[in-house]
């Protein structure tokens, strides 16, 4: 590379960082507002391993090999060995690492904040994320409501609920929890079920088809559903809440299952299964910084409030 394109190529970087200084200083405010809330609900704030000798396995997520060992897609196994060690309110914000995901809403390194009760299930913690966002509006924003892309949002509780089985015979013509296919689910969901939610609105999709929750409890009156709900604002999926499964032996039969699914070849986490039989009931939920900061700043795009997203590292 010539001289002359280095120097251009530091010009670039140094005003794309100038310009998204207002997003980055924006996050921090998020971040600052996020611990406050928590600490203020009694939560302790935990650190887990990013580099990890075992992961979930789940068919949707490619992970990174590292040396023998993987960057973690999430610090969701560690946090509940950590509830199932008697910590009871425990939170986290984390860099993870996924493979092939990169877009508009997407980048292989992103921060996930994960928090989980124990004694809690997923109402909760859909009660948690609603207080959370409408306090980070309030004192970042100054209001409830919020503009993202020319479409004015309402952040003020109560949110809107939709039964993901009805919504889905409205939108689709189907219910997946009676007749599963995957590769429908996934379409409909992205094609159908998630434009016909409000843009105006925050919108929770709750109650999943049982082999779309790996990692959830399934419903005492309905077995063919899971507790798992998500959580969309402008139409964008914000976070992923589940009442927990504590069962170790029926998590065990889902991995295996799973991992047939991948054709094989994927180690069980066992250390995290022999601390099922430990685990109190819980709750617990993964919510994107990201997009959240994306929503807070208008952002169209993940890159407008990641200071060295791929591409610019």
């Amino acid at each position: 590379m010539s001289r002359g394109l280095r120097r251009e190529s530091r010009v670039d970087e140094r005003g794309r960082l100038h310009q998204i200084r207002p997003n980055l200083e924006k996050r921090e405010l998020v971040y600052q507002n996020t611990r406050l809330f928590f600490k203020e609900k009694g939560f302790m704030e935990v650190e887990t391993p990013v580099l990890t000798p075992e992961l979930i396995p789940e068919s949707e997520i490619m992970p990174f090999r590292a040396d023998g060992y993987f960057l973690a897609t999430s610090p969701e196994i560690y946090m509940k060995r950590l509830l199932a060690a008697g910590y009871q309110r425990i939170f986290q914000i984390s860099h993870v690492f996924r493979k092939k995901e990169r877009g508009r809403y997407h980048n292989p390194e992103f921060t996930l904040l994960e928090w989980y009760r124990a004694g809690g299930n997923y109402r909760d913690m859909l009660n948690d994320t609603g207080e959370l966002v409408l306090s980070l509006a309030l004192n970042i924003a100054g209001s409830a409501k919020i503009t993202y892309q020319g479409e004015a949002i309402d952040l003020s509780l109560p949110w809107a609920e939709f039964s993901l089985p009805e919504l889905f015979q409205e939108v689709a013509g189907w219910d997946p929890s009676l007749s599963y296919d995957a590769l429908r689910f996934d379409d409909d969901l992205a094609l159908k079920a998630i434009p016909a939610l409000p843009k105006d609105k925050p919108s929770v999709l709750i109650d999943y088809p049982a082999p779309a929750a790996l990692l959830a409890h399934l419903k005492n009156d309905n077995p063919a559903l899971a507790e798992r709900a998500e959580v969309f604002i402008g139409q964008i999926e914000i976070a992923n809440a589940y009442s927990e499964l504590t069962n170790p032996e029926e998590q065990r039969r889902r991995f295996l299952e799973e991992i047939t699914r991948m054709g094989g070849g994927v180690a069980l986490p066992q250390k995290f299964i022999d601390s099922l039989s430990y685990l109190p009931a819980s709750g617990g939920i993964a919510l994107g910084m990201d997009r959240l900061v994306m929503l807070f700043c208008d952002a169209a795009t993940i890159d407008e409030v990641i200071a060295f997203p791929l591409g610019n590292i």
